[in-house]
């Protein structure tokens, strides 16, 4: 996995035209990502005995470890020392589970996630042991428990990661976002920090192999991964948003304008 600065893409192969991964590769990766998991629950069976500062190295860790694994590239540049400090709400589009993934190897947050996602076997119970945020959306009180439990740790000087489309997309397109989880940042006039993600191939071109919308199960999303034959993520830090003065909403079209201009401008 590589973490750099942006660079100009020169012509090559387009995506579509490369093969898929060999089956034999996709296999032996797939069982490496096995044992990683397996090694990351060990990890996660520790990880609430330590200090938050060691957690977080541990997590930013075994992230880069598991893209590594998956050969994935992971660029990111921007705005990101203004996501560093402390008590910041990160928002970003939603794409894929590897999401999250991606953005713990580069600054470990917290993040809001579908409770669906606690029942995975495995990378459920890891998800749940390193304190991922899960909401019901279809149980309305839930709503207002969540911005609560957010504005207590944003307080606290913990870093929250929402996404606001609430589902995931290709890709090709920006959902809209809801600015319900946005409230306990705005109770507190914290500051709202983007984040836009591409999937590419490295070269500039578009790769929807990662994209994990419809009926598509853990092990076909996985399964499609190991078998891309170029997957690149690109993570652009934004300029900060401050909360002072504005509502939920407000701050909802904004970063969703500034998401959209950056990844318009990544094209």
């Amino acid at each position: 996995m590589t973490i750099m600065n942006p660079t100009s893409h020169s012509c090559e192969t387009p995506y579509q035209a490369q093969q898929s991964t060999s089956i034999p590769t996709a296999c032996f990766r797939g069982v490496r990502i096995v044992f990683h998991i397996i090694y990351g629950m060990l990890l996660a069976g520790v990880i609430p005995l330590l200090k938050k500062s060691t957690q977080q190295r541990i997590v930013k860790y075994w992230s880069r470890r598991f893209l590594d694994l998956l050969h994935i590239g992971l660029e990111t540049y921007g705005c990101y020392h203004h996501a560093t400090a402390q008590g910041r709400l990160i928002v970003a589009n939603h794409v894929s589970w590897l999401d999250a993934v991606s953005m713990n190897a580069v600054l470990p947050a917290y993040f809001v996630a579908k409770s669906e996602i606690g029942d995975w076997r495995l990378l459920g119970w890891i998800f749940r042991r390193i304190n991922t945020l899960f909401i019901s959306r279809d149980i309305r009180q839930e709503t207002a428990r969540m911005n609560c439990q957010i504005k207590e740790m944003l307080e606290q000087g913990d870093r929250i990661a929402v996404f606001p489309e609430g589902t995931t997309t290709d890709g090709t397109h920006l959902g809209h976002f809801h600015s319900s989880l946005l409230q306990g940042s705005v109770d507190i006039e914290s500051t709202i920090c983007p984040v836009a993600i591409r999937y590419h191939d490295g070269a500039g071109t578009a790769n929807s192999d990662a994209a994990f919308v419809g009926d598509m199960t853990f092990i076909e999303s996985l399964w499609k991964i190991l078998c891309s034959p170029s997957l690149h993520i690109t993570l652009v830090y934004l300029p900060a948003i401050s909360c002072r003065g504005k509502n939920r909403r407000m701050l909802a079209f904004e970063a969703r304008e500034t998401i959209q201009a950056a990844l318009a401008g990544q094209k």
